[in-house]
């Protein structure tokens, strides 16, 4: 490892050079089974036949131009996007972070249109917006905070899924003007609200004309077994942040809006250097056409609830296993103590997974899994945990 780069990451002792699928094989030709499609990025698996070429096509034409003159291909990306969201307008820059500090902004500009002097945004406990400073103190995680005060001020902070704390503040607070929400918390352990929490957010948004503003930076773009998560309800947010998954690997972001937050930003408000270039734009109209004309959520949703069944039936008897979390092809099995030595076990048994929150196994496959592949990843993953507990129960 190169001693000239930062010490912002301690990665595991592994490069890889190539991928295909859900596979991807190392500098040393060993085979790895990627249940983690880094952290939600790669949907369509590596090196995707419709993504590669449209990156390839685009490489030969032109890069970058700037949003100082038109770009075709952002404009018809929005128009396929809005319309796949059901929203009217977005924004694009090149992360999750970037997207949620959009919106922020958004926000804030919304409130002083309306006369509100200093606008607060209420946001959850265990919820993660990214590391900018604006987003990281959104943040409900005290640990990716620490070392970086004085904090952003202008959010306001409540318990997740507890609506109660929320209309309290509704009847307290005349400076609230939006909510930040996850519609399922991934940093924060695969925590999936109950059935009515985001119906009732959305109700409770338009009776005290709030913006709804949900992250799905993590659970768009196909991962939980629709587009976006909140198309499980009936509802339809005000502001839409998304990355991860819509480049496949290629760094973009958006910001959707519809209705009085589609129209609040103006020329000068808000700008990027390199979102919505050429060639990401390319890529994500490919990963957007192929996740549409496949019907890959759907597909995926399927597959991901036998995943879930098969995990919950050989986990049942296993001690130290606390609760097994799921929602479309985003999965947590919550154990009694940290195990984030299991990353590194799998690593050795040729499977990528992931802990969060100290003690929360996630597991983020591609949607073009296969069922063989899925079986694959619940044993690897069942015996990882069975020979963890043993161990545990030995040393007790």
């Amino acid at each position: 490892m190169s001693d000239n780069l930062m010490d912002t990451y301690a990665p595991l002792p592994v490069s890889f050079e190539r991928g295909e699928g859900v596979w991807l094989w190392d500098t040393q030709g060993n085979r790895y089974l990627d249940a983690l499609s880094g952290v939600a990025v790669c949907n369509l698996g590596h090196a995707h036949p419709a993504v590669s070429k449209a990156i390839r096509t685009q490489a030969e034409k032109l890069l970058h131009t700037s949003n100082l003159y038109r770009i075709p291909l952002q404009q018809q990306l929005a128009s396929e996007l809005t319309s796949a969201a059901g929203m009217e307008k977005a924004f694009f820059c090149n992360s999750g972070a970037e997207a949620n500090e959009a919106a922020i902004k958004l926000a804030r500009l919304y409130g002083h249109q309306r006369g509100v002097k200093t606008p607060a945004i209420i946001v959850t406990t265990g919820s993660f917006h990214g590391r900018t400073m604006a987003t990281l103190s959104a943040t409900g995680n005290r640990k990716i905070q620490a070392g970086f005060e004085p904090l952003v001020r202008g959010f306001v902070r409540v318990e997740y899924n507890d609506l109660d704390a929320v209309r309290s503040i509704a009847r307290n607070d005349p400076n609230v003007v939006a909510i930040l929400v996850e519609p399922v918390q991934g940093e924060g352990g695969v925590r999936i609200p109950d059935e009515n929490y985001l119906e009732s957010l959305r109700e409770i948004c338009s009776q005290q004309e709030w913006l709804l503003m949900l992250d799905e930076v993590q659970t768009g773009m196909g991962r939980t077994g629709r587009m976006f998560a909140y198309q499980h309800y009936q509802l339809t947010p005000d502001v839409v942040t998304l990355a991860k998954g819509l480049g496949n690997g290629v760094p973009i972001g958006a910001c959707l809006a519809r209705g009085a937050a589609a129209n609040v930003f103006q020329p000068g408000n808000h700008a990027t250097t390199f979102g919505g270039n050429p060639l990401v734009c390319s890529a994500a109209l490919a990963v957007v056409r192929t996740l549409q004309q496949q019907k890959l959520p759907l597909q995926a949703a399927a597959l991901a609830a036998r995943m879930l069944e098969k995990l919950r039936d050989a986990l049942a008897e296993t001690p130290g296993v606390k609760e097994i979390r799921g929602k479309g092809m985003m999965f947590g099995i919550e154990l009694d103590r940290p195990c984030s030595e299991l990353v590194a076990a799998a690593l050795e048994a040729g499977l990528l997974i992931n802990v969060t929150a100290s003690n929360v196994i996630r597991l983020l496959p591609p949607l073009i899994l296969s069922e063989c592949e899925a079986d694959q990843i619940v044993d690897g993953v069942c015996n990882l945990i069975r020979e963890f507990s043993a161990r545990e129960i030995a040393a007790a």
